[in-house]
């Protein structure tokens, strides 16, 4: 096979896998999120320290855990992307499935802001439309309804200065997220043994949740794996257009599988946001061609 049809099959083994991702969340439904969360850490460190093993990459850490600096850097983005899986798995499990679709779909165009203020980037003229489309979907939410889509924001927010953050810290996608889950296992792995005196944490006492829980590593470090590869054999501009396969199965998921409440005023706002990330993808896709044209 081609580079290009390798690359796509990693890049739609990823997006796919984390597009049906609140499936596996609601099979924990019966488990306090953030004794789901410190699972995820733990869980998550150890199937990554496998896969080091198996790349013998583990150079690559001691180099990171030579550098302070860096250290400190990934501590915070560690914390900031805990943050971002609790509120995704109390949303799934909450019953706000469509809700994490729409904050995927506009994290893209957050992150188009945030290089506009934060790197000095320049707005390009669909890029512009696209952001104001997400928002104009956002502003009718708040209209419509009264609050906020309190979730999507936070998840599209979070996860967008989780991204700025890591593209500020000179490391590599699988051993940094290792690193960022290292510094976080004590306190996780110190609440999970905190919880065996409980009566009510079930795991180890239900087989069936314990190995759900313990695969949670899996679900979260081979979905990365399959798209470090994507990002390896792809343009970004594939890459991007891929990306929006994800929530677009979320949100299927919600409206026909979880039966979300999915009315009118909801429709208007995701309208606005698709016409968004139809205009976002026009404008990557378009950039690309013309930047390969001027190679040529």
């Amino acid at each position: 096979m081609s580079q290009q049809t390798i690359g796509v099959l990693y890049g739609l083994s990823a997006f796919v896998a984390w597009g049906f991702l609140p499936a596996y969340w609601k099979q924990l439904q019966a488990i306090d999120p953030f004794e789901i969360l410190c699972h995820r850490i733990v869980w998550s460190c150890l199937f990554l320290c496998l896969i080091i093993s198996a790349q013998r990459r583990w150079s690559d850490v001691r180099i990171m855990v030579g550098d302070r600096r860096n250290l400190l850097k990934l501590t915070l983005s560690g914390l900031l992307v805990s943050c971002n899986w609790f509120v995704y798995i109390l949303a799934v499990n909450n019953d706000h499935v469509v809700e994490t679709s729409l904050g995927y779909y506009i994290t893209p165009m957050v992150n188009v802001c945030l290089g506009f203020l934060l790197l000095g980037e320049r707005f390009r003229r669909l890029q512009m439309v696209a952001v104001a489309c997400a928002a104009a979907g956002v502003a009718y939410a708040l209209l419509a309804y009264g609050n906020l889509p309190v979730y999507g924001l936070f998840l599209a927010f979070s996860f967008a200065f989780y991204g700025y953050a890591r593209k500020k810290i000179p490391v590599k996608p699988i051993p940094g997220l290792l690193m960022e889950t290292t510094v976080l296992l004590l306190p996780a792995l110190g609440f999970i043994l905190y919880r065996q005196f409980s009566p009510e944490t079930l795991f180890l006492r239900n087989p069936g949740l314990s190995l759900w829980l313990v695969g949670a590593g899996i679900a979260t470090s081979l979905p990365l794996l399959c798209f470090s590869s994507a990002a390896r054999h792809l343009r970004l501009s594939t890459v991007g257009v891929l990306q929006y396969l994800a929530p677009s199965i979320a949100f299927g998921l919600g409206v026909f599988v979880y039966l979300e409440p999915f009315d009118y005023h909801n429709l208007i706002t995701f309208a606005l946001i698709w016409i968004g990330v139809a205009l976002y993808c026009a404008d990557a896709l378009l950039t690309a061609r013309k930047t390969q044209g001027s190679r040529l």
